[in-house]
């Protein structure tokens, strides 16, 4: 065994193991894997092998399109072993209309990235299975690429093409401690000895925990037991082979929640129960390996029945074995990929409910990660600093019997889920929900997404939502008075000491301010010259300064910060410290007025300025900026006075028409303004000046990291660009993201935010239009509606930004004083 390696890997499953195996692709050959016992324990060996492109999320239906392609003919084109991929195909089938449009969004993700879906009306599904019964069935998605793996065969394989690139794989060999030494190099400790590492990579699955713990993390992560039924032959299946047709196609009925699949002369029948079964959460049997749980039929036959209804042939088969195992949920059930929050060199590839399914290309992922130092693709969805301390126990137990239940879920837009909350919430959270407050978690914060005006709530559509009248009557307000909107999710960080002002000016891609007092946003970059982070940057001092970022960006942005900053420089992350209240609207500055002794007005307070005062008797640092376009404050305060802030603004804000608003009309007012969101229109996938934002890219005599990559994509042939879109109003559509935006039926780019402009009345769309794109007409397609899209030149909302100035404010006071 060896005592150094550039890369340890700890865990044998099929996500570890592709990671050794990308690893050694990728040149970096003196990589190893440790394994607790043999490869695929855990959950690996007793997976039902489904692999599928569904997916509602680009970068993860790519990761299992990786995987497929592996298993169904890389693997064994380079090893000659087979991995029994089987490409039967997959279904869909439902009695609802809004999952039919759910498959009809997830068909316009795999128009844009490249994958086949097929809608298809009931008789075209019976044609292509039919065993199946239709009474009720209005339609189906057909996956014609999908299939299923033998998860020991793919694994096995993997492993022997990374031996024959020079990686290790050192089996029954249990890590017992994991440290650092003096030269921050890792430590490993393993039964038959200590390993110097570079990089360590938590892989360990049903274990992950446990070595996160060693790692000094505490992940989010649960096993679950999930059974499935290989039933004995079935006459309709043996019949089937006799004749010589092929095997037939996975099927799934979402509602039911449960798939079936083809097993030799069989079937294998898997439910998802709605009441799940956490195992094992404080920690796994020291001698588990690759044992199974007793059968628990009685929680699953009622949905076996209902298969049974919907493909009577499953009904003649009797019942071979009963497979019940844990398998990993993270509380969104998404995996977690990428570097682990606060530990150098250290990294997640854990936590996947669908490892099989995931894992030959969440390995090709993360290697790509590793060795280029930079993410392929967006990673938020996968980044497992996506969770910060209000995951704790009783949430990711909540939140894992969530996911279970929901495995086969409508994915709506603007989907809340329930379990495991409240975990943040200021001081204010009380009276906002006096005020009518339907709350969304950012990041593990309460904040308002609206204010109803009726006890009901709307159900979820993929059409117009039945709040869009109260957003538009809250952007009015805002427009018209004063509106006063929670921020307090942001995150919040200051940045000081003797090196701040270097580090600040060495960030990204624009340069800090250079005053006291002044506010700018600066875009910290990947190597690859993608957009890593974005700050809106206050300088306080000369070696002090107030940054504030997106709220699902806390982890990544601290991670980002602590890695990028040299000696002489201190970060302090105040997000659990401070609240933040908005105050917009043409009347703010008469309202705030009335609550401090500051002047307000445009010579003693300019735009894009900040100052402490005192508002109601609360100290607050006053940030002259607004995100929705209108002139207005945030007033940043310590979080224990954030209620009396709160409480004092609302009943001054009486006089002057205030009504508080959520983010839902944030977004669509900066939407109008062609302001671009973190985390949608911004990634590390596309450069700044991809995004539209060259006023904020400051490149001469400056260094700084990725920016020559910026500058050689904008110089190639390669280059994306984003654009503002009005969008033909149909009356029932609202676009929101994702919706491939088409030219002479070619696909040319993708949406990344849509919404309604209320203030202009019209929706709107910020979309990326690759090379391809020409200036022949364009459309998007909604779900099942074809749009005609047109480019603005400029935001259709105050184009030359007065509002936020306070210009037509300052005119009406002169002429007011005379």
């Amino acid at each position: 065994m060896r005592t150094q390696a550039r890369v340890v890997v700890i865990g044998g499953g099929a996500m570890g193991v592709s990671l050794i195996y990308h690893l050694a692709k990728r040149g970096w050959s003196d990589v190893m894997l440790v394994e607790k016992t043999e490869l695929t324990a855990g959950s690996t060996w007793h997976a039902a092998g489904l692999c599928t492109h569904f997916a509602h999320n680009a970068t993860i239906m790519e990761m299992r399109a990786h995987s497929i392609r592996m298993y169904r003919e890389g693997l064994t084109a380079e090893t000659g072993l087979p991995t029994g991929f089987h490409a039967s195909g997959a279904l869909r089938v439902t009695r609802s209309e809004e999952r039919m449009n759910e498959f009809r969004h997830v068909q316009g993700i795999g128009d844009f990235v490249g994958h086949e879906f097929r809608i298809l009306t009931p008789q075209q599904l019976k044609e292509i299975y039919p065993l199946v019964e239709l009474d009720g069935i209005i339609g189906a998605i057909y996956e014609p690429n999908d299939g299923h793996v033998d998860p020991r065969l793919a694994t096995n394989a993997m492993a022997t093409a990374a031996r024959n690139l020079g990686a290790e794989i050192v089996r029954h060999n249990p890590v017992l401690s994991l440290g650092k030494n003096a030269a921050g190099e890792w430590l490993v400790e393993t039964v038959k000895g200590t390993i110097v590492a570079e990089h360590v990579v938590n892989a360990a699955g049903t274990w992950c925990r446990e070595i996160g713990q060693m790692m000094g993390l505490d992940l989010p992560v649960v096993p679950m037991l999930h059974q499935y039924v290989v039933t004995a032959e079935v006459p309709e299946i043996v019949a089937r082979i006799r004749a010589g047709e092929p095997e037939l196609p996975i099927i799934r009925d979402p509602e039911e929640s449960w798939y079936l699949r083809q097993e030799r002369d069989g079937y294998i029948v898997g439910p998802y129960e709605k009441t799940a079964h956490p195992w094992a959460v404080d920690g796994i049997p020291p001698a588990f390996g690759m044992e199974l749980m007793p059968p628990d039929l009685d929680s699953i036959e009622h949905i076996i029945a209902m298969a049974m209804e919907r493909v009577p042939a499953l009904a003649n088969a009797g019942i071979k074995t009963v497979v019940n195992g844990p398998i990993t949920f993270t509380p969104d059930a998404n995996p977690m990929v990428g570097p682990a929050f606060g530990v150098p060199n250290g990294w997640l590839l854990t936590g996947s409910s669908m490892g099989v399914m995931e894992g030959g290309g969440a390995g090709a992922f993360l290697a790509d990660w590793i060795v280029d130092g930079a993410p392929p693709r967006d990673a938020l969805a996968i980044d497992g600093r996506r969770f910060g301390n209000f995951a704790d126990r009783d949430y990711r137990i909540d939140k894992a019997v969530e996911c279970f239940g929901l495995q086969f879920g409508i994915h709506f837009p603007y989907e809340e889920r329930e379990a495991g909350r409240p975990r943040r919430a200021t001081p204010a959270y009380d009276q906002q929900q006096a005020q009518g407050a339907v709350f969304g978690a950012a990041y593990g914060w309460e904040r308002p997404n609206w204010f109803a005006k009726a006890a009901a709530v709307p159900d979820l559509t993929f059409r117009r939502p039945g709040w869009f009248e109260t957003v538009a009557s809250e952007c009015r307000n805002v427009r018209d008075n004063v509106g006063s909107v929670d921020l307090s999710a942001f995150s919040k960080f200051e940045v000081s000491g003797p090196g701040a002002a270097d580090f600040m000016a060495s960030l990204g891609s624009n340069r800090p301010p250079v005053r006291d007092s002044r506010i700018g946003l600066i875009h910290a970059l990947t190597s690859r010259g993608g957009v890593a982070s974005e700050f809106t940057v206050t300088r306080l001092a000369e070696d002090r300064y107030y940054l504030t970022s997106a709220a699902f960006a806390e982890r990544h942005d601290e991670d980002l910060l602590r890695s990028r900053a040299s000696a002489g420089v201190t970060i302090e992350n105040l997000t659990e410290k401070r609240g933040i209240l908005g105050v917009m609207g043409p009347k703010s500055r008469d309202l705030l007025q009335m609550l401090t002794d500051a002047d307000l007005w445009n010579v003693a307070f300019p735009w894009l300025t900040a100052q402490q005062i005192t508002v109601a008797g609360v100290p607050v640092l006053a940030l002259r900026v607004s995100y929705v376009g209108e002139l207005g404050w945030e007033l940043h305060a310590d979080l224990d006075r954030f209620g009396d802030l709160y409480r004092a603004v609302s009943e001054a804000g009486k006089s002057f028409g205030l009504a508080p608003f959520g983010i839902y009309a944030v977004n669509a007012m900066r939407l109008e303004k062609g302001y671009r969101g973190w985390g949608a229109d911004l990634t590390t996938e596309r450069t700044p000046l991809e995004a539209g934002l060259e006023a904020l890219v400051r490149t001469e005599g400056r260094s700084f990291i990725g920016r020559e990559a910026m500058l050689e994509r904008a110089a190639s042939e390669k280059s994306w660009r984003m654009a503002l879109f009005s969008v033909e109003d149909d009356g029932i559509s609202l676009p929101f993201y994702n919706h491939t935006v088409w030219q002479d039926d070619q696909a040319v780019g993708v949406v990344t935010s849509g919404g309604y402009g209320f203030r202009t009345g019209k929706p709107l769309v910020l979309a990326y239009l690759t090379p391809k794109a020409t200036t022949a007409p364009m459309h998007i397609r909604v779900i099942d509606r074809d749009l005609a899209i047109t480019e603005l030149k400029a935001a259709p909302y105050d184009p030359d930004n007065l509002k936020p100035r306070g210009i037509e404010a300052a005119v009406q006071q002169i002429k007011k004083v005379g």
